[in-house]
Parts: C-alpha cells; sequence; structure tokens
C-alpha cells in the first residue's frame, strides 16, 4: 500500500434550497480538496486516442467530428508530457481500444485477451424488421453522419491506428471491452482507474471498456480535465459546455476530476529524485 495525497474536484449535488426561484443553485456544486490514493490500486486508462488523419485527407470525418482538432492538440500538448511522467513513476497504464485491429499485435492486447478468456455471450437481439431498418436509414443520413460524410468515416477507420503520441510502449495492457479491463485491472490488482482520451461525454462513459461498464465490475472511475475533450453541438461548441456536463457527470456517477497539474506533481514526487 503506498498512500498519497491529492488535490481532486468533486461535485455536492445538495441540498436544494427551495426558498430561491430555481431550487438547483442551493448546491454545493464544485468542490476541491485533498483525497488519498493507494498509486499501487491506482491505474492510468488512455481510450480512442485514434488517429484521424487531416481534413484534407478526410474532410467528411472532420466535418462530422469536430472535436477532432481538439483531441490532436491534447495529444500533442498534454499527452506526452503527462505519459512520460506516468511511465516514469512506475504506476500502471492501460489503453482501451476499438474501431478496429490495428492495436491486435501488441503484446499488451495478447496479454489482455489471454488474461480475459473467451467473452461472456452477447445479449440476444430483438428481431428487426423493415420499419426499424428505415428509421436507422433516417437517423444515419440525418443524425450522423450524414451521407456525404459517411465515406470519409468509413475510410477513416479502414486505416485506424493510433495517434503518435499515444502509443502503447512495451506491454502496457490493452483492452478492447471491460471483460478484459477487469481482467487487467484484477492481475494488476487495481480499482480505482482514471481516464484520459476521447471524448468524455461519450466513449469514455458508455463504449466497451468505458465508465459505466466499469463501474459494474466495482472499480471507481475518474478523469483529468486537461486530457479529455467532449462531443459537442451547436448550441454547445463555443463554450464547450458538453465538456463541463461530461465531468460533472464523472464527478457526480462515478469518481473524481483531477487538474492534469496535480496530477504531474503527484507522478514526479513518486518518481523521486
Amino acid at each position: 500500500m503506498a498512500v498519497t495525497s491529492i488535490p481532486a474536484s468533486y461535485y455536492q449535488q445538495f441540498d436544494a434550497d427551495f426558498t430561491l426561484d430555481v431550487p438547483g443553485e442551493g448546491y454545493g456544486g464544485w468542490q476541491k480538496t485533498d483525497i488519498e490514493i493507494d498509486v499501487t490500486r491506482t491505474a492510468f486508462v488512455l481510450m480512442h486516442a485514434w488517429d484521424a488523419g487531416t481534413r484534407k485527407a478526410f474532410p467528411g470525418w472532420h466535418r462530422a467530428v469536430e472535436y477532432i482538432p481538439r483531441a490532436q492538440e491534447i495529444a500533442q500538448t498534454v499527452f506526452p508530457p503527462l505519459l512520460s511522467a506516468i511511465r516514469a513513476s512506475g504506476m500502471t497504464l492501460f489503453h482501451v481500444v476499438g474501431g478496429g485491429d490495428y492495436y491486435k499485435s501488441y503484446p499488451g492486447y495478447k496479454q489482455a485477451l489471454e488474461l480475459a478468456g473467451p467473452l461472456d455471450p452477447v445479449l440476444p437481439q430483438v428481431a428487426s424488421d423493415p420499419s426499424l431498418d428505415t428509421l436507422r436509414q433516417f437517423r444515419a443520413e440525418h443524425v450522423f453522419t450524414g451521407l456525404e460524410n459517411a465515406p470519409d468515416v468509413h475510410r477513416g477507420f479502414a486505416r485506424l491506428d493510433f495517434m503518435s503520441e499515444a502509443k502503447p510502449a512495451g506491454d502496457e495492457g490493452i483492452a478492447e471491452n471491460g471483460h478484459q479491463l477487469a481482467a487487467l485491472c484484477r492481475t494488476h490488482e487495481v480499482n480505482h482507474l482514471i481516464y484520459m482520451g476521447f471524448a468524455i461525454n461519450w466513449c469514455l462513459l458508455l463504449s466497451p471498456g468505458g465508465m459505466h461498464e466499469m463501474s459494474r465490475y466495482g472499480v471507481l472511475c475518474s478523469t483529468i480535465r486537461e486530457a479529455v475533450t467532449a462531443v459537442e453541438n451547436k448550441e454547445t461548441a463555443r463554450r464547450e459546455l458538453a465538456k463541463e456536463i461530461g465531468l460533472w457527470r464523472v464527478a457526480l456517477a462515478y469518481g473524481f476530476v483531477f487538474d492534469v497539474e496535480d496530477i504531474l506533481t503527484m507522478l514526479h514526487a513518486s518518481s523521486g529524485p
């Protein structure tokens, strides 16, 4: 056991004040305090750090996924010092992947596959029908990604790879679902995961290996504010409000929100002189 103190943000979702016009404005809201974590039972997770190519090469993908430039900036400015510090500290780093087979030759994936064993049977699906197929086609054309963008998205995923700044090193564990990530957690005796990657309100929450799935395995799931971005919409993009809601949801439902400078201070202290 190696307990260390680190500042962490949490959200106080009480008490509603019914003397106010909007009772929810009585909540305590964002708070920050020092908490203690056991670094030997804590691991970092880098999730869906995909190389989406350039806007010139895949214009349709970039038109439909407007956060790609923000993700690329995070990869170029936040990931290098952060991943370097994690590795130098000796703390555990996992990768959560998906969307292709670009990761299957890595030793960390082969290790996770062996540790986890066969995946539980897929849930039986309710039968589709022509009416449902039509509704899904409508959504594909008018909601996401749009007919004109779909070919570029398909081309992009066909050559998917890790961002250069986010490639696994050595035998770092690589999981494509919660079944495999839970096996890695058990093997490394980890019960607290700190997520980085894209996007905080989408994949990191609900994709295989994301926070919702891992919380069902009894794992506490936190994140780093500067190491994530979000899927934004027209109304939220200017102020990145969807990211703020995503961080609130993590703090309320899954774990804590850390600032990258506090994480770096902890890691450098763990690394010693």
